[in-house]
């Protein structure tokens, strides 16, 4: 990262090897005629040589050589000659080809589904562009935190991240709608909602502050989870310390269930169960069986209460540099992925349901009736407080497959 922006050289991608610039006749050449100049060799970067502006996209110009060539800088005039040489060699030595890489970063382990929806994309996109844009995956909390990549991504040091619907409620407000419990009926009803008018149009709410939606990410249902008590009915969470996301909806979601909201980052919820800090939590199953948090609670509750969807960002600071084309291939390629997801999800469900329960977990269906009695009267407290949100909100409810 230089400056403030997100640049990567193709050397330092964490996916692709570098070629051997030995292998090419122009880099041949360039071998001989810099040691015939300089008297020594040396390897820097081709886009060195360019001395091109950096911007959120690395662009990186291939030909059939690879990218870096022996040249030695402790020479003073060693490098304007070479640089004129260049010119001249990489005029015949084929076609040149731009390729612009993408950083893209999160926080979840590269065995999740939303990791592996986010892996589909790259293919897709490199597929669609003919290799002319790369995204370059960046899991498990590599360049930041949640909260951290997409501040990154504002500050146009970052081009991509995934983020929770609850992560983006402080920097749009329209996806506080997500956070209301039993906001959707079924499955069919939630996709009919967000791939409907009123979910692109909460994609797109964050635009203003430099964060673009591209897809919804299936996150699953939320479930409680708990260390000792069983959790059937609302009562049985009176006084119970359950730790929620930074979300201001899911805490007071769980405030009006009866429980202690007890916000704690998830990187440090192990540790939080196992000093007894809370006594229990809520997420979806891939991420509670992924997360090991079963070994821990062993009380699953299929309440169902929450179903916040992940988001697929682009910093508007990238969308802006991409020709209309390359934005276009980019949100074909995210479509297609949010659908891959979503099989690839339905299938980590089922796996971490079994594999907990194999690991002796108790998985609880309570009566959901029970627990939507409890905080129905938080439609009518948003609708006052927030009115757009409840506007939001009723909408959702109404969406139709």
């Amino acid at each position: 990262m230089h400056g403030g922006r997100d640049v990567l050289p193709r050397d330092e991608g964490p996916s692709r090897p570098a070629r051997d610039w030995r292998g090419s006749r122009a880099a041949a050449i360039i071998t001989l005629a810099s040691r015939r100049l300089t008297g020594r060799a040396r390897r820097i970067p081709l886009e060195t040589l360019r001395a091109r502006k950096e911007s959120l996209v690395c662009t990186v110009r291939t030909v059939d050589s690879p990218h870096t060539c022996p040249v030695n800088l402790r020479r003073p005039n060693a490098l304007l000659p070479l640089v004129t040489l260049l010119a001249v060699l990489l005029a015949g030595c084929g076609p040149v080809r731009s390729v612009k890489v993408i950083k893209l970063a999160h926080a979840l382990d590269p065995s999740h589904p939303v990791h592996l929806g986010m892996a589909h994309f790259a293919a897709r996109l490199a597929e669609k562009s003919g290799g002319r844009l790369r995204v370059d995956l960046y899991p498990s909390g590599q360049l930041g935190s949640e909260r951290e990549c997409i501040e990154l991504l504002q500050l146009g040091g970052l081009g991509m991240t995934k983020a929770s619907s609850s992560a983006l409620e402080g920097f749009a407000a329209e996806f506080r709608v997500f956070g209301l419990p039993f906001l959707f009926s079924d499955e069919a009803h939630r996709w009919a909602a967000l791939e409907g008018e009123v979910g692109r149009e909460i994609l797109l709410a964050a635009e203003g502050k430099f964060l673009r939606g591209l897809c919804y990410y299936d996150a699953g249902t939320r479930n409680f989870y708990t260390t000792k008590r069983r959790v059937v009915r609302p009562e049985d969470l009176a006084g119970l310390k359950i730790r929620t996301q930074e979300s201001p909806m899911a805490i007071r979601m769980v405030r009006a269930l009866g429980a202690s909201a007890t916000p704690i980052a998830f990187g440090e919820l192990y540790t939080a169960l196992q000093q007894g800090v809370v006594d229990g939590a809520e997420n979806n199953p891939p991420s509670f069986h992924l997360s090991r948090h079963y070994e821990l609670c062993r009380h699953y509750v299929l309440s169902e209460h929450t179903a916040v969807p992940d988001v697929l960002l682009i910093s508007t600071h990238l969308w802006r540099q991409l020709t209309a084309e390359e934005q276009r291939w980019v949100q074909e390629a995210a479509g297609e992925s949010e659908r891959h997801q979503r099989e690839l999800w339905n299938e980590a469900t089922r796996r971490a349901l079994d594999a907990v329960r194999t690991a002796g977990v108790e998985v609880i269906e309570p009566e959901k009736a029970l627990f939507q009695e409890r905080v129905a009267a938080l439609y009518g407290e948003i609708a006052r407080e927030l009115p757009a949100v409840g506007e939001l909100a009723r909408r959702v409810r109404e969406a139709r497959p």
